[in-house]
């Protein structure tokens, strides 16, 4: 009868770890699994990131291209569709950074930018750092107002 004074893992579940360099009787002494001579027999070998053998890697066969620029600016996207859903969902008039922040939708750190997609009927005071063209008239139009930060 199995009870909590008796527990045993389940058969063929655990295995004992290799104790290597413990002498000639364990099987694993002399040269502890790593073979003969050689660079990888040796301590404080490390493969270096992208070692293909002494073949040319691949980072270094493909040629270089492309340029990320350094004064980009990225926003965080939100669409119109999801403004109709906190002001619908949370009755609110003003929409902001900080509210958006509140609805888990963007972090503190996030530039925001309100994007298109979708229709917009509730007439919303919005405040964000950028605006497409069609949200922008889709705010407009609506009866709100834009405020760039």
């Amino acid at each position: 009868m199995t009870s909590l004074s008796n527990l045993k893992p389940a058969k063929g579940s655990t295995h004992s770890r290799k104790r290597i360099g413990r002498g000639e009787g364990s099987g694993m002494g002399g040269t502890s699994t790593r073979g003969h001579k050689g660079q990888k027999s040796r301590s404080g070998y490390a493969r270096k990131v992208g070692f293909e053998g002494g073949q040319m890697p691949l980072q270094r066969r493909l040629p270089k291209f492309g340029f990320k620029p350094l004064n980009r600016v990225e926003y965080k996207a939100i669409n119109l569709d999801t403004l109709q859903e906190l002001a619908t969902t949370r009755g609110i008039s003003k929409i902001t950074p900080e509210v958006l922040q509140e609805a888990g939708l963007v972090a503190r750190k996030h530039l925001v930018k309100i994007l298109g997609r979708g229709t917009l009927t509730a007439k919303l005071e919005v405040k964000a750092h950028a605006f497409s063209k069609s949200a922008e008239a889709a705010i407009t139009s609506a009866g709100g107002t834009i405020v760039k930060l």
